[in-house]
């Protein structure tokens, strides 16, 4: 629909803006979300990637300043993250190993201590289905039972192990040719753009998010080892857990804790099963409380402290991210939920009209 006003005798054309109804909008969203959930295997290794570079990347520019090049930064970074990780699985292999195995003895041990502690419900319940029954009638027909049985496939190991290989060394190579050649990428990418415009509003954009979303996941991966390494030494100094357990439970402790809220409550209810696993009377609470006193310090106190409140997000829309990543990426995606979620935030604050999209995730 064209408007035409006449000023000074002149006539100006305004084109209207089309705007899309909200079926359109549902239909995009759900067809989007559809795309994400089918090629995860595409996209996956590739986020992954951009997120380890993000976390190499202030690192490589620092040993930049020592005259280091930027390709061997990368190397250096990339080979000194893959020792890390395979001395951590070394150190963690042999308790994580033993507790798989000793998980059905110690669900056999939890049974009863479960069974006394909801007695009462339990008993209350047989109470009331015996008033039921007595009031109905002597109904006796027993309900039917399904069994469900799944049929081993000895093929499935042998074709996920390869395509697991394979997406571990393409993280691997991704990651190194994010960290050599991404700023290279982005410049030729920039150069297809028709306007000087765009192109300035685009370099600001990413800069933003290569300078800031780099800081932010570098800050949080600090922050979360450190949680890791206080967690695994209160159980080893407090409550005289092996050494190599008490770095298993801290490095999950540091794992969940990328994702907010649901992380730590999960950590809380693991704690709290070894902790009635292990210990009795008050003592199987205290590795539950040292996790949550733990957690509420770091998030509470140390991070906002730290990050401050430019990258402070919406609890609210926190939690639906961390819902609908995992929903379609599972763990991964809730790792990634938070990095993707701030470079929308600093997309939406450089783009004119999108501000208030901006301070709603705030």
């Amino acid at each position: 629909m064209t408007y035409e006003f006449e000023t000074e005798g002149e006539p100006n054309h305004v084109q209207a803006r089309p705007r899309s109804s909200v079926a359109a909008i549902v239909i995009a969203s759900v067809a989007v979300a559809f795309t994400l959930y089918l090629s995860q295997d595409l996209l996956l290794p590739v986020l992954l990637a951009m997120f380890f570079a993000l976390v190499g990347n202030p690192i490589i520019r620092l040993l930049r300043k020592l005259w280091i090049p930027r390709f061997l930064g990368a190397l250096l970074v990339l080979a000194l993250g893959m020792f890390s990780t395979y001395m951590l699985a070394r150190e963690l292999a042999t308790p994580g190993a033993e507790w798989i195995r000793e998980v059905p003895k110690q669900m056999r041990d939890l049974a009863p201590k479960l069974r006394s502690l909801t007695k009462p419900v339990t008993e209350a319940n047989k109470a009331a289905e015996n008033i039921a029954r007595a009031a109905g009638g002597e109904n006796t027909a027993r309900p039917v039972q399904v069994v469900k049985t799944e049929v081993n496939d000895p093929y499935r190991v042998l074709t996920s192990t390869p395509r697991a290989i394979a997406s571990v060394l393409a993280v691997v190579l991704l990651t190194f040719f994010f960290m050599v050649y991404g700023g290279d990428l982005q410049r030729h990418a920039i150069a297809l753009l028709p306007g000087r415009q765009q192109k300035k509003l685009t370099v600001e954009i990413l800069q933003a998010i290569e300078t800031e979303i780099s800081r932010y996941v570098l800050t949080i991966s600090i922050i979360n080892v450190i949680v890791g390494l206080v967690f695994a030494s209160l159980l080893y100094f407090l409550m005289g857990i092996p050494a190599d357990e008490a770095l298993l439970w801290g490095t999950m402790a540091g794992l969940l804790n990328f994702a907010p809220y649901v992380g730590p409550l999960i950590g809380i209810l693991v704690m709290l099963v070894m902790g009635v696993v292990r210990y009795e009377d008050w003592q199987s609470l205290l590795p539950a409380g040292l996790y949550l006193g733990l957690h509420t310090l770091e998030g509470q106190i140390v991070t906002p402290i730290v990050l401050g409140k430019r990258m402070a997000l919406s609890p609210l829309v926190l939690i639906l991210a961390l819902m609908l990543f995992g929903w379609l990426w599972g763990i991964i995606g809730l790792l990634l939920a938070v990095p993707l979620l701030v470079c929308v935030k600093l997309v939406f604050e450089r783009i004119d009209g999108l501000e208030g999209w901006a301070r709603l995730l705030e």
